[in-house]
């Protein structure tokens, strides 16, 4: 018991280190390997170098499989996909397909390049999943911070689809965890990154909303101070002012980090979001 008790407090300490390190992943990370997940790596969906997807499939998949296309976050500045295999599981475990892709990042690429980047992985899932055995009829987005950031613009600003010959409504819904979908930069490298001013417009959110766009839940934790719950707030009334469909829950008690941790198998226990999100997936088909 004590042995038992040390391991869990380390799990914990480790967690408890910034979003970046590598301990935290590691340990939200060690389920994944001992699951049945079926696992593919570094698939190209373009021709870039930072152009490669992870897809994660159940071992047995019965009939075309409902599928997830899921972008971390990282203040789309850092970040890469195998830290985030554990987002996967839950949602493997649930008969669903989960594809995480990278995408380029600052200050290698300025906006809309990481956004360009995501609307052509979504596009080459749609493409290819078939050949997972995954279902193109059921594609959702999702994301975490920043990555909910790139998914919302995906999933609201028909443009980007448009160059590959696809509409938003091949996405069937998203889910975003915690995005900054309406902020204004004051940092000096998000202005670098988003700027000039009279451009930014073109990277918030609700300048896209229009009603026609795919269901949208909106998550976020009541704790948060790195993205204010404006950002929710403000994409959620634009979203019922054109009569599009939109859901929310604020969790009592969680930050930013835990909002992505509560789907480790962790801190799942912190906030009910994965069955949150896995009912908004199943009451949209």
């Amino acid at each position: 018991m004590k042995a038992r008790i040390r391991i869990i407090c380390a799990i914990f300490c480790a967690l408890s280190l910034p979003a970046c390190s590598s301990a935290s992943f590691f340990v939200a990370n060690m389920p994944v390997h001992f699951s049945e997940t079926k696992i593919y790596t570094d698939i190209a969906y373009g021709d870039k170098k930072s152009q490669k997807l992870d897809i994660y499939t159940p071992k047995i998949i019965e009939g075309p499989a409902p599928v997830i296309v899921f972008f971390y976050g990282g203040r789309w500045s850092f970040g890469n996909k195998e830290q985030y295999a554990f987002a996967a599981l839950p949602f493997v475990k649930n008969g669903y397909i989960v594809v995480i892709p990278d995408y380029s990042k600052y200050p290698d690429v300025k906006f809309p390049n990481f956004v360009n980047d995501a609307a052509l992985a979504v596009s080459w899932v749609y493409d290819h999943v078939g050949e997972y055995n995954g279902n193109k009829q059921r594609l959702y987005l999702s994301g975490h911070s920043s990555g909910a950031h790139l998914a919302a613009l995906v999933t609201a600003d028909p443009v980007y689809l448009k160059k590959h010959g696809k509409d938003r409504s091949i996405i069937t819904a998203f889910s975003g965890l915690a995005g900054p979908y309406d902020f204004i930069p004051e940092d000096d490298d998000l202005k670098d990154m988003f700027g000039p001013p009279e451009n930014y417009p073109n990277m918030q959110v609700p300048t896209f909303i229009d009603g026609r766009q795919p269901p949208m839940q909106l998550l976020h934790g009541e704790d948060d101070q790195d993205v204010i719950q404006r950002n929710l707030n403000r994409l959620r009334d634009k979203i019922k002012d054109e009569g599009g469909v939109v859901e929310t829950k604020i969790y009592t008690g969680i930050n930013h980090k835990e909002i992505m941790g509560a789907l480790s198998w962790l801190w799942h226990d912190k906030a009910p979001l994965q069955n949150d999100m896995l009912d908004f997936f199943e009451r949209h088909k």
